[in-house]
């Protein structure tokens, strides 16, 4: 490992600062965005390696950025809310100029002409892109391995799985190789990765980030939403990208400046209800019994803390069926071109979201619909009896990279390789907010994520609440935010990129495009 990437370097200290704190270093111009970027790209060099968490990259480019940066600093000019702070993207979002893969052969050498939405945003903001995160292929499943790229490890150690399909933002935060990264979530891919990772990864309700790649504009399922080393950085990243888009028929106006002045929530105020399964997830025992730890070592800090009963009217239905349809539904309507072009090209995961798709009918989505709007409702009334629902992320430790997903969880099989994500599928049914809030670790020693649950659009609250927890967790070890050792990490074996095919390679045209990018 690199002098840079020592846990006792200036550049390691630096680095480990929140996002915000950085940004106001900028602002006080006792921060160089030169500086701090020569520190994110010689971090990521020392480190990335071992955990493959960022992809493509555009450092020449983000270089010339930071210049401009520093120099508007020095000229005394307005900032935006990200200004100077180096930003990495998930590689399912457009990056102009910069390699957008989706995690897919399809797409190896495509290098989009513009930003989408969310990047345009962010950039707007004064972020400078970097480079981009590692995902599963075309997002689907929660473990971040793809034929372009390969694996990402777990910053913990990287023989296990770090998590999606946001994993490379989760591991890159957790390694404070950026101060900033995109995430979306369709059954857990913030929340899932920043519990593995032990960082914060918020779904917020549909339509307060607009998203302009989502394919069905009027569904609730994906969101994209903000992660962070701290819920201070989610908020951050929130506050320059919500706000309402004519593309995303779901946005809606919003005083985004908001959540850069979160409500003070007195913890003992606070009705909680919590569930280890929401009465129908398979959650494994040593899961469970952590849960059970993390609640009890809590519940004095709330005016109450009860356990819920998803049974009679709160049951939560054939949540189950209801998710396969609806996500097959829109698989089939963002992949179609890419299934139709070429299906031998799609890896088992996507192809067969979109083949279960296919074989549905209008009577299967018009059910699921229905099946969804009266889970919401059911759900709607547990928020009579309590302020906050509490439950993990997910129902098994991290497990091997080279195991695609978990095949049994309690002892029983998963019907499908996205099942044993049903603890935060679920709360995508009810559109709540949800965050994942590191919160220690488990009995193997990983990082532990706690699901917050917020009321019906209340984005604010949940992440209020959990900044409320976040500080009363602080400094005690079974409960505040574990941190990776740097120094324990080093090559594995098999080898984090032994499953890429083949190099991406960029034809002359798209490489004149991409404006020096390369991989790491």
């Amino acid at each position: 490992m690199s002098s840079s990437s020592s846990p006792s370097s200036p550049q390691a200290e630096l680095l480990a600062l929140s996002a915000v704190e950085m940004r106001r270093r900028i602002g006080a111009r006792q921060l160089s965005p030169v500086e701090l970027l020569d520190a994110c790209i010689a971090r990521i060099e020392a480190l990335n390696p071992f955990v493959n968490a960022v992809t493509a990259t555009c450092f020449d480019r983000a270089r010339a950025e930071a210049r401009q940066a520093e120099a508007a600093v020095m000229r005394g000019e307005p900032l935006g809310l990200l200004h100077g702070l180096p930003l990495g993207v998930k590689d399912l979002e457009e990056t102009a100029g910069l390699l957008t893969t989706h995690g897919s052969p399809l797409y190896r050498a495509h290098v989009p002409a513009a930003d989408n939405l969310l990047v345009a945003r962010l950039r707007a903001a004064g972020a400078i892109v970097a480079g981009k995160t590692n995902v599963p292929e075309m997002g689907a499943g929660a473990n971040s391995f793809n034929p372009v790229w390969g694996a990402t490890g777990n910053p913990f150690d990287p023989r296990l799985n770090a998590g999606g399909s946001s994993g490379g933002s989760a591991c890159a935060l957790a390694l404070d190789l950026l101060p900033i990264c995109t995430g979306s979530d369709t059954g857990g891919s913030l929340r899932i990765p920043a519990a593995k990772c032990g960082v914060v990864g918020f779904r917020p309700s549909p339509g307060l980030v607009p998203s302009a790649r989502r394919p069905l504009g009027w569904s609730p399922i994906s969101v994209v939403g903000p992660m962070g080393r701290s819920v201070a950085d989610a908020c951050l990243q929130l506050a320059a990208s919500a706000g309402m888009a004519a593309v995303d028929p779901l946005s809606h106006e919003v005083d985004a400046a908001e959540f850069l002045r979160l409500p003070d929530v007195d913890l003992g105020r606070l009705r909680v209800g919590f569930t280890e399964d929401f009465g129908l997830c398979d959650v494994d025992e040593d899961i469970r019994a952590t849960f059970r730890a993390k609640v009890a070592a809590l519940a004095p800090l709330f005016k109450s803390c009860t356990e819920l009963d998803f049974g009679g009217k709160h049951a939560m239905g054939d949540a189950h069926r209801c998710f396969d349809v609806l996500r097959a539904e829109a698989f089939v309507a963002g992949m179609r071109e890419a299934y139709e072009r070429d299906p031998a090209n799609l890896g088992p995961n996507p192809r067969s979201n979109y083949e279960m798709g296919a074989r549905m009918s209008l009577l299967d989505v018009a059910w699921a619909q229905s099946e969804q709007t009266r889970l919401l409702k059911r759900f709607q009334q547990i928020y009579e009896e309590v302020d906050l629902v509490l439950s993990p992320v997910t129902p098994v430790s991290p497990f091997p990279w080279t195991q695609p997903h978990a095949a049994t969880v309690q002892g029983r099989p998963q019907a499908n390789y996205y099942r044993w994500l049903a603890l935060t599928y679920v709360t995508t049914l009810t559109t709540h907010p949800a965050l994942s809030l590191p919160c220690g670790s488990d009995a193997q020693g990983m990082p532990f994520g706690l699901q917050l649950v917020g009321p019906f659009r209340g984005d604010r609250f949940t992440l209020a609440a959990a900044q409320a927890l976040e500080s009363a967790c602080a400094g005690n070890p079974l409960l505040n935010r574990p941190r990776p050792d740097p120094a324990r990490l080093g090559p594995v074996a098999p080898a984090l990129r032994s499953i890429v095919t083949a190099p991406p390679v960029l034809d002359a045209a798209a490489q004149s495009q991409a404006d020096s990018v390369s991989a790491v």
